[in-house]
């Protein structure tokens, strides 16, 4: 495919951007419409994840941004942020390569949130090993390691997924 996949760099925040408004058009219709946006991230929100410590990789083709993941390192536990593959490149494993580059950043448990209708992502991370939380564990986990408005944790899901150390 001729892709390489490297860790995105401040001035690659409008390609990150770009790839994150592509892909989240999915959600448009299936998750609460009042937690749809659009754009769905802007670059207030990106640059705030940024200041708060999530790291992004990208994967590029032919140099074009086409997929993005973040990590964040959070009090002992690394959380995915912001899995993202534009539209036109979905289904040739770009997020498992991205998903396997963030997973050698890791220092043990990951946890990702997402949304309870967005099946396609839950059985993504599930067919790589990701175990589903119960909805106490999810309710304890969302309130410590992130920060979003109650409606869209009530709307959430956590996965979990402990790597060797």
């Amino acid at each position: 495919m001729g892709w390489s996949i490297q860790r995105c760099s401040v001035t690659e925040h409008h390609a990150i951007r770009s790839v994150i408004n592509d892909a989240s058009k999915v959600y448009k219709g299936v998750i609460p419409a009042d937690c749809w946006n659009s754009p769905y991230m802007s670059e207030a929100e990106l640059e705030a994840e940024v200041a708060a410590g999530v790291l992004f990789w990208g994967l590029s083709v032919r140099g074009a941004l086409v997929g993005v993941m973040g990590l964040q390192h959070r009090d002992g536990v690394d959380l995915i942020r912001h899995s993202y593959v534009r539209r036109s490149w979905q289904g040739q494993g770009i997020g498992c390569a991205l998903l396997a580059e963030v997973e050698g950043h890791s220092k043990g448990q990951i946890l990702v949130g997402t949304w309870a209708q967005a099946t396609w992502a839950i059985s993504f991370y599930q067919a790589n090993g990701y175990r589903l939380l119960d909805n106490s564990e999810k309710s304890q986990l969302l309130d410590q390691y992130w920060q979003i408005p109650t409606r869209q944790a009530r709307a959430s899901v956590v996965l979990t997924k402990t790597l060797p150390r």
